[in-house]
């Protein structure tokens, strides 16, 4: 019996991008479940409520079968292991993306040896979208089709009605 290929896409998706979309789009391809999950963390302070990401990444991916949705607290390694996941999904935008990545891939694969970080370079048309310049445009009612999904504009709508 083959053990099915799990991969986990974590973040913390304040708001999810195009971006972010295009690399579970193209991960479900290669990997037999793709689970997105938001990590939680309680110091943080975000955009967006937990359960309203959560439902954005829904609406997403709603209509990819081996996409599953989730959050956790903790170490994303724990996550991993806790759920029998063996791939850990990244997107790299740029050079400084692979900085970042890759001392955490280290640290991750001597918690939990049986987790490999794979990397998927982004395509050109998203290399720019980042969250934290999508709060931004969000902040100053700049136009955010291009940049992210239908999910994330209605529920700025929803945000800027209340």
């Amino acid at each position: 019996m083959m053990k099915l290929r799990k991969a986990l896409f974590p973040g913390s998706f304040d708001p999810i991008t195009l971006g972010h979309i295009e690399i579970v789009k193209r991960g479900s391809k290669l990997f037999d479940k793709v689970v997105v999950a938001i990590g939680v963390n309680s110091k943080k302070k975000y955009f967006f409520s937990l359960e309203e990401r959560l439902r954005m990444l829904r609406e997403c991916f709603a209509d990819i079968e081996n996409v599953e949705v989730g959050s956790y607290n903790g170490l994303t390694v724990d996550f991993a292991r806790e759920n029998g996941i063996q791939f850990l999904l990244r997107g790299l935008r740029n050079a400084s993306d692979l900085n970042y990545e890759q001392p955490i891939a280290i640290i991750n694969a001597h918690m939990y040896p049986e987790l490999e970080t794979v990397y998927l370079a982004s395509m050109p048309n998203t290399t720019h979208l980042s969250s934290s310049l999508v709060r931004e445009v969000i902040k100053y009612k700049g136009v955010l089709e291009g940049l992210v999904p239908n999910s994330v504009i209605e529920a700025v709508k929803r945000m800027r009605m209340s």
